[in-house]
Order: structure tokens, then sequence, then C-alpha cells
């Protein structure tokens, strides 16, 4: 989200849109040990090229396993961490060209000949530098639609950039400073190995004050915020505000563990940051390629409800539901189907549905992964070759149809009626009393606990049939997608 604010210069010459880059959601991740790792000096010296000796031009990222942390000690020294880290992170200014057309509304302010000059649209950020050379981490937000970026660094020098990666999914980009050589350098840490109540650092540009450092505690890890599709974020204390977007968030060994995002402005100190292991998986395609291509699957999955969970006979509402499988796609050509419950990816258990698109995320396009899912009960294991994801954007919702004037409801509390080609019921309205707490006015019911439904008359039949207080599972199409949701049969009925 974006806060502008309209001035005029004193001088009544220019237009100037003042923007302060906020975060993009809610308004607005121990690391391996290297001796750099007990020396805090070469620490904030570690180089990209130090990580990468394989090769030569640009060598690819190696991240070791990391060990397990080491307790932070008591005679941790807040003030030299600060001190240590502050050279190694930046303050970003983006500035956007806006030309205002004849006409314009504010074009009194102006010259004689009535035209209204170009006005500037800018922003501030954070960033974080990874290599000597003057690669730059931070926010894709923070340079999103910016024709000039400008980078101070702690010592007060000024270096033009330009954008050379750019991955709007993760929200995070790649710069490089022009004609920069020999900058202190971070160390990247490791996300995974936080654990939830250590001590973070945030570094950044609050407010344009540069360099601003603040002291907090991991507060949570594995946070979604409805950001994107991988969302992943490490929940801190410590805090965060307009213009940190893009910063670094740094560990007690001075390792960079994640990338400072997104706030929360109705709550005080919640900020996220995404977890640095999220970076390492796509920097070398940012410097490489520009862009970030990841492996396609080829489903639509849904989370599972305490209901659907019943429904499907489950211990518990865990895994990913498979509500629809793309055609020769990656899941169908490895066996999915609609309504298989997804538990794991490559021995990695998936406990929440969102956990299933960050899994597969991580792997290319070709690689194949191993998928372990329940189907009726049954265990089963298949491997996906995955294909190519270029766009992944879901269709629009089925605009809803009005209910009919005088609406007749069934024993669920729903308005329902024919299709035109009567393939499913579709619900016209809802009462307020209605079990279907997941439906939507639009949706079509074409299937009950794995039978066709094709009318009304045929879904009465199976609803009558059911035991009372039980919980049937429903196969709905919304719109050009298939979902599946619980249908609890009352204990009475709920019609009028």
């Amino acid at each position: 989200m974006h806060r502008i604010a309209f001035r005029a210069s004193r001088s009544v010459a220019a237009l100037t849109l003042t923007l302060a880059a906020l975060s993009p959601s809610l308004w607005g991740c121990s690391p391996a040990q290297t001796p750099e790792a007990n020396d805090p000096a070469k620490a904030t010296n570690r180089t990209l090229a130090d990580l990468n000796a394989d090769r030569a031009e640009f060598p690819p990222l190696k991240v070791s396993d990391p060990l397990p942390p080491t307790p932070v000690p008591s005679t941790f020294d807040v003030a030299d961490l600060a001190e240590r880290v502050k050279p190694t992170v930046v303050n970003i200014t983006t500035t956007q060209r806006v030309n205002l057309p004849d006409g314009h509304p504010f074009e009194f302010f102006f010259g004689p000949d009535g035209r209204v000059p170009p006005g500037e649209r800018t922003g501030a950020g954070t960033g974080f530098i990874i290599d000597p050379q003057g690669y730059v981490i931070t926010n894709e937000h923070v340079v999103r639609e910016a024709d000039e970026v400008m980078v101070r660094l702690s010592d007060e020098r000024d270096f033009a950039a330009t954008v050379v990666g750019r991955d709007p999914k993760l929200d995070l980009a790649l710069l490089k400073l022009k004609d920069a050589k020999n900058l202190p350098a971070v160390h990247l840490g490791s996300s995974g190995a936080l654990r939830i109540g250590e001590h973070v650092l945030a570094v950044g540009n609050p407010f344009g004050l540069g360099h601003t450092v603040t002291l907090g505690i991991v507060s949570a890890k594995s946070r979604a915020i409805g950001a994107g599709p991988y969302d992943d974020f490490i929940q801190t204390d410590a805090s965060i505000n307009p213009g940190n977007s893009g910063g670094p968030l740094f560990n007690w060994r001075g390792e960079v563990v994640g990338i400072n995002t997104a706030i929360r402005p109705d709550a005080n100190n919640i900020g996220f940051a995404i977890p640095v292991d999220d970076l390492k998986g796509i920097i070398q395609q940012l410097r490489d390629k520009g862009h970030v291509v990841r492996g396609k699957l080829g489903l639509v999955f849904q989370p599972i409800s305490a209901d659907l969970a019943k429904a499907l006979h489950l211990d518990g509402p865990k895994g990913a539901l498979v509500a629809q499988i793309e055609p020769a796609g990656a899941a169908a050509r490895a066996g999915i189907k609609a309504g298989d419950v997804i538990v794991a990816v490559n021995d990695i258990d998936i406990l929440h549905a969102e956990e299933l698109p960050r899994q597969v995320a991580k792997n290319s396009p070709g690689a194949q992964i191993k998928l372990a899912y329940l189907r009726a009960g049954k265990k089963g294991e298949a491997t996906a070759k995955l294909d190519t994801l270029e766009d992944d954007t879901l269709p629009p919702p089925l605009k809803p149809k009005p209910a009919p004037e005088e609406p007749k409801n069934n024993q669920l509390g729903v308005q329902v009626s024919n299709t035109k080609n009567n393939d499913g019921v579709r619900i016209d309205g809802l009462s307020p009393t209605t079990s279907l707490k997941e439906a939507r006015p639009g949706d079509v019911i074409v299937e009950v606990d794995g039978k066709p439904v094709k009318d009304v008359d045929q879904l009465e039949k199976l609803l009558s049939s059911a035991t009372k207080g039980a919980v049937l599972l429903a196969k709905v199409r919304r719109g050009d997608l298939s979902r599946f949701m619980p249908i609890p049969i009352p204990e009475k009925d709920a019609t009028k």
C-alpha cells in the first residue's frame, strides 16, 4: 500500500508527489558454522564470491546445512553488533517521473502557458550489500515502477543503482550500484535455524531516518499474512516502520536471517520479515536471468477445515486438499486426483495447506518431487515432474445470481435450482441459519459423497437418506474452478 500526498513547491514552479513506500500487505527468517561466524569482523566482510568459489564469473551460491544454534551469551553486546553491521546497510531513494497532462486541475499554479511541468513521485526504503562489487538486496515493492534509484551508504557516499532482477512473488529485488567496489558485505545466516525468542536486530531507514537500529526477538515463524502465494514470514517485535522495507534482520552473530517487509499498523511492534533461506533459493536466478522461474505442479488446492476433515475421515485438519487438477499437468501425469489430500512433499510434512506451494516452489521446472497423499483414507505416493510456472493467477469467481423473490429453503437452509444443462444444482440464496457456512450464491453442487448430482430432486434424495448429524463431502463448482466443502446434515429440518 502506498500513501501519496500532493504538494506544490513554494515557488509554485513544480508539482511534487511524495510517496512513502510502505509494505504491500497488512498496510503497509543458527547459521552454518564457518570461521567467520567466530570472527565478527570477518563476518561483516563476507562476500558473495567467498560463498561461490566454483565459478569465476558468478559462481552459484552454496549454503551449508546449519549446525544447532548456540545460545545467546549473557555478554551479548548490542552496541558492538550495531557498529559492525551498520556499514552493510544502505538507504534507498526512488524517483518516478510523472508527466501531468494539459488541463490538470492544478495547472493554475504554474506558468502563463497553462502547461503543468513534470512532477516526481519519490519513495524511501532500505537494502543491504551482499557483494563488495555493489550488489544490494531490497524489497521489490521499494523499486517497483521507479525511474531512478539512488543508494546512500552509512559513510554518506551516494551511488546510482539499476534493478538487476525482480521477484514480485517473494517481494525481493537485486540492485547493482554503479562504479562500486570494495564495499562491506553481509554474511547470510540461516532462518531455518532461528528459534522463537532469539534476539534479532533490525537496521533501516524508517521515515527517512537513516540507519536506525531496533532490537527485539523472534516472536513467531511461518506466518501467513496474505502477502502472496509463498507466505512464510518471521514475526518480530523489533520495531519496523515505513521505510524499513527491504532492510536486514540480523541475528546476534551479525548474520542476516530475514528481510524486513511488512508491518501491522493497528498493533504495536508486530513486523514481518522474509526468511533469508528464501532469498538463497533465488539469488542466482535474479543475477543470471533477472527473474525467477519456478516449477509448476498443476493443481488447485484448498485448506482443510475441521468439518472437511470429518467428511474426509481424517484424524485432523492437516494437509492440502486437491480441489482441481490441470489436464495433462504434472499432478495429473503423476496420478493425483481431485479429492486427494497431499500430506508431504519430498518427505516434508504439509501441516497447513499454504505450505504446499512453498515446498513446490523450491524446485525448478523439470525437477522430480515425491508426493505423499491420502485417498479415501489410504496412503499413496507419487512422483511428479514439474512443469514451468508461468502465470498462477486464478480466474475471478462466478458473479452470484440473485435469489428468487420468494425462495423456498431446503433442509439445509439454502435456495437451489437446476442448472440449464442439468449438470448440477445451483445455490441461489442462503438463509441466516444455513449449515453450509462455506457456500456462496452462484455455487453449483456437482457431487455429494462421490455421487454425481444432476438436479434438485437427486440432491434432496441424497440429503434425506443421510444420517442426521453426519457430515457429507460435496464437490462444488465456483466459476471455472472446483472445490470441496462439508455439508453438515442438521439434526432438525431448516425448511420454512
